[in-house]
């Protein structure tokens, strides 16, 4: 599987990342089936998040198993110091791990986020922390939405973070503010040789009123072989993109690992006339549940 170095963190990343979410309101059955499937394909980045119901006990069992073979990353929601170290300390516990790869402060949409996480006593201060305790190597930032971008901008002027997790498909690169937001959070990770890892590659819009909701992601995503394959190769043919994270639903998960498995075979201006092409795309970023 296509691998790519995540930024000065020096990782060898297969280009997928195994999304967690997908684990979040499954048994453990269908969690082993997902994770075993996902280490026979050669995935080694697994990223999670406190926030993700069940994912990290779902990981656990699992983790000291493969720890040394894949790159752990996790997240936390708190805003305080005090919380988000207690919230560390739960996800370490859940893994049955003694250290992780990556932490990250988890959907820092805005400005009034980031500065609660900033701020003196604020969750920054609890990562950072961390690291020096010895419990996590880097420390990343992630979030959701249309401000996504120049938030994380601005997060690299207020600390050095090693890794950022921020939005990007096809339609919301078709936005101008988007784009521009976008392209300047890519020039400022690619100077600081900061690793950039996107979410929302295969979202093709919120769910509509009264839609029956097929799968577990909070948006609907795309479920057609040939709409993610343009998808995959959109996100991963654009210049400064380390890597992306597979959606939240364990039945699209088979389907995304094809995609980046066949990358190349289809060309630009293939993928191009698939998504310009596409009825009721649209952003996701509407009526967030959180």
């Amino acid at each position: 599987m296509l691998k790519r170095r995540l930024g000065r963190i020096g990782y060898e990343s297969t280009v997928v990342m195994f999304g967690a979410a997908s684990l979040g309101a499954v048994s453990q059955e269908e969690a082993d089936q997902s994770i075993s499937h996902a280490l026979e394909k050669g995935v080694n980045h697994f990223d999670t998040a406190a926030s993700y119901g069940d994912a990290e006990v779902r990981m656990g069992p699992w983790m000291p198993k493969v720890r040394d073979q894949i790159f752990l990353a996790t997240k936390t929601g708190e805003r305080t110091k005090e919380k988000a170290k207690a919230e560390i300390l739960q996800s370490l516990k859940r893994l049955q791990v003694d250290k992780l790869d990556l932490i990250q402060l988890h959907a820092v949409c805005n400005l009034d986020d980031l500065d609660q996480c900033t701020k003196k006593g604020g969750a920054l201060e609890a990562v950072i922390e961390a690291k020096e305790e010895g419990l996590v190597d880097y420390i990343g930032i992630t979030g959701h939405g249309h401000l996504a971008p120049a938030t994380h901008r601005e997060a690299l002027n207020r600390f050095d973070f090693d890794a950022v997790l921020t939005p990007f498909n096809y339609y919301l690169y078709s936005m101008p503010e988007y784009k521009a937001d976008f392209d300047a959070l890519v020039q400022e990770t690619t100077k600081r040789d900061v690793a950039l890892r996107v979410i929302k590659a295969i979202a093709k819009g919120p769910w509509k009123e009264n839609q029956p909701k097929k799968y577990a992601t909070w948006y609907e995503p795309f479920d057609e072989q040939k709409l993610i394959d343009a998808c995959v190769h959109f996100v991963l043919s654009h210049e400064g993109i380390d890597a992306f994270a597979s959606a939240g639903d364990i039945h699209l998960f088979p389907k995304i690992i094809d995609a980046v498995l066949r990358y190349g075979e289809m060309t630009d201006e293939e993928a191009n006339e698939v998504l310009s092409n596409i009825p009721e795309y649209y952003t996701p970023f509407v009526n967030m549940p959180f």
